[in-house]
């Protein structure tokens, strides 16, 4: 065989025949390879791929168990806090901080969810994607404008191309949406005349403004009120974000506009002032408010006063009335309470027994004492799952008393009692607690009277019940008055919001502002306890001050208010369709 030196090709027809057969078995054998490499490499793609879903749906289930166990844990917090009574405003801190900790739980787990979801489509096996188990939800109100947005239907047929077309029905998404808030100036235009006989020039009178600076419309003071005082935004948060809208508000007119309303409001505030103390009976209580002072902060007082008859079947409206001081001397309750003659509901807080005095004039106020704040002190050394969590952290000094436990057992007997009367009229109330609070009040005050003397005074059980067998004729006198509730929670509701506030706005300003939160407290509390929109009311309430008849201003008062929408509401639907009256 003859071989080319220049590129080693036979020159034999039969070598080359050879060649062809070895160079196409060779070929053969390479792509029998790259046949089983390549299916080698899709087996270990699709294995991947279906790891990789199996690790997304895993990662979603477990962010979606962890936001169950969160909403779980805050179900049982509240229910404990529902059935127990709240201890103090650390555990509403801590309902907060689990409010917050579950929506970042179930934003996690829907991340996880699509992830799962995309991880399924990736996967080229047929592969279930994981479904987190979300709970129904409530349809949009029917209050909100709905807009249709019609998607254009087939003009013909898909399928014959026909174009007699019926509409059978149709399938509607609803989709939740906000328009961002806009700004607008609105000009108010006084057109002058002349007379062409005598040259008189004539004009509208201007117009009444809600302040006396009247630059603002009384829905952006309204807004500007209620974003200080019912949602605790500052004036300089406020002015920051009317910034980047467009709208350059400084804080110190901003802070000029709410002394403006809250002049303007003063007349509401004194009639506020009278209604809530018109009552039987009122619930007092008070919280700190830090105050900026020279260089540094001091502790202010905001009290409030609250008259809720709804407990015993009263028809008349819920309101409060907020105080302001500088401390807590005795001489600010003594001044609210100057011409009040009622029941007062408080703890046990020692400012007020110069009201309760026998020598008091008019006359002593009737004392009755808050069973919530009594069980509490018993109930910090019953809690097993406090002391249980402290044990864990370390602390050796912890305990848990037999005594408390028992002593709670019987209060919380008194408490279901109660829950089974509220609303009912107060003679009615009064008939059942003598029937059955009664006795377990004598067993609770006898069991008591026992166990004192034999414990240490200076041990926290003895101290929790010297608390209550000092005050017993307060404690016990629900017993002969249906009027009495069980606890002061009224007023501990009333002051939650300032509780909440206090950490956006840390202190007031001066006692000038203090003075200011103070009415305005009372309006957004009264507001909220009535179910009435605040920031509704008050722009409402501001348009029509100025005009509106001084001897007529209790219907500006915020039931009174409610009541004049509703019947104007009810005026509305009852006239005839012409127009007519």
């Amino acid at each position: 065989m003859e071989v080319n030196a220049t590129n080693d090709i036979p020159n034999d027809i039969e070598a080359l025949k050879a060649a062809l057969i070895a160079a196409r078995m060779h070929a053969v054998d390479v792509e029998s390879r790259f046949a089983i490499v390549s299916g080698e490499r899709d087996e270990a793609v699709t294995q991947l791929s279906s790891v990789s879903h199996e690790l997304a749906t895993e990662r979603a289930q477990r962010s979606d168990d962890q936001a169950l166990i969160a909403h779980l844990n805050l179900v049982i917090a509240k229910m404990k806090r529902e059935k127990f009574g709240p201890r103090s405003e650390k555990s509403q801190r801590l309902l907060d901080q689990m409010e917050f900790q579950l929506e970042e739980l179930e934003a996690s787990a829907t991340e996880d969810e699509l992830a799962a979801e995309k991880a399924a489509q990736a996967n080229t096996t047929n592969v279930a994607a994981f479904t987190r188990k979300k709970p129904a939800r409530k349809p949009f109100p029917e209050h909100l404008p709905r807009e249709r947005a019609v998607v254009p239907g087939p003009t013909s047929c898909a399928c014959c191309g026909g174009l007699r077309l019926v509409k059978l029905g149709e399938d509607v998404t609803e989709t939740l949406e906000v328009v961002p808030r806009t700004w607008k100036v609105i000009q108010t235009v006084r057109e002058k005349f002349s007379c062409r006989d005598c040259e008189t020039i004539d004009q509208a009178p201007a117009p009444f403004h809600a302040t006396s600076r009247g630059f603002a419309g009384p829905s952006l003071l309204a807004m500007i009120l209620f974003e200080k005082y019912g949602q605790h935004q500052p004036l300089n948060r406020q002015s920051e974000r009317y910034a980047r809208e467009g709208v350059d508000l400084s804080v110190s007119t901003l802070a000029d506009q709410v002394g403006a309303c809250t002049f303007a409001l003063a007349p509401l505030a004194r009639r506020l002032e009278v209604y809530v103390f018109a009552a039987e009976r009122l619930h007092g209580d008070d919280t700190t408010v830090p105050v900026l002072a020279k260089g540094h902060t001091v502790t202010g007082r905001l009290w409030t006063y609250v008259r809720d008859d709804r407990p015993f079947g009263g028809k008349s409206p819920p309101a409060g009335m907020f105080y302001y001081s500088r401390d807590r001397c005795k001489e600010h309750p003594e001044e609210h309470l100057t011409n009040y003659t009622g029941i007062l509901q408080a703890d046990a807080y020692g400012g007020y027994n110069p009201v309760f005095a026998i020598d008091r004039q008019p006359k002593p106020l009737t004392a009755a004492y808050c069973w919530a704040h009594a069980r509490r002190e018993f109930f910090e050394l019953a809690d097993i799952e406090a002391a249980a969590r402290k044990t864990a952290q370390g602390k050796t000094d912890v305990v848990v008393s037999p005594l408390a436990i028992e002593a709670v057992r019987r209060i919380d007997e008194l408490f279901m009692i109660e829950r089974d009367i509220n609303g009912l009229p107060a003679d009615k109330r009064q008939l059942i607690r003598q029937e059955h609070s009664a006795p377990l009040l004598i067993s609770l005050e006898a069991w008591m009277q026992e166990q004192y003397p034999t414990l240490s005074k200076h041990s926290d059980i003895a101290k929790a019940m010297n608390y209550m067998l000092k005050r017993w004729n307060g404690f016990a006198r629900f017993i002969n008055d249906g009027r009495i509730c069980l606890t002061n929670n009224a007023a501990e509701r009333a002051l939650r919001g300032i509780a909440l506030g206090r950490r956006s706005w840390l202190f007031c300003g001066s006692d000038r502002g203090g003075q200011r939160a103070a009415a305005m407290y009372s309006f957004i509390v009264t507001c909220k306890m009535n179910n009435i929109d605040a920031q509704a009311w008050l722009a409402d309430i501001l348009a029509r001050l100025p005009s509106h008849p001084a001897h007529r201003i209790d219907e500006l008062l915020p039931w009174n208010w409610k009541a004049s929408l509703i019947r104007g509401a009810d005026h509305d639907q009852k006239k005839p369709a012409d127009g007519t009256s």
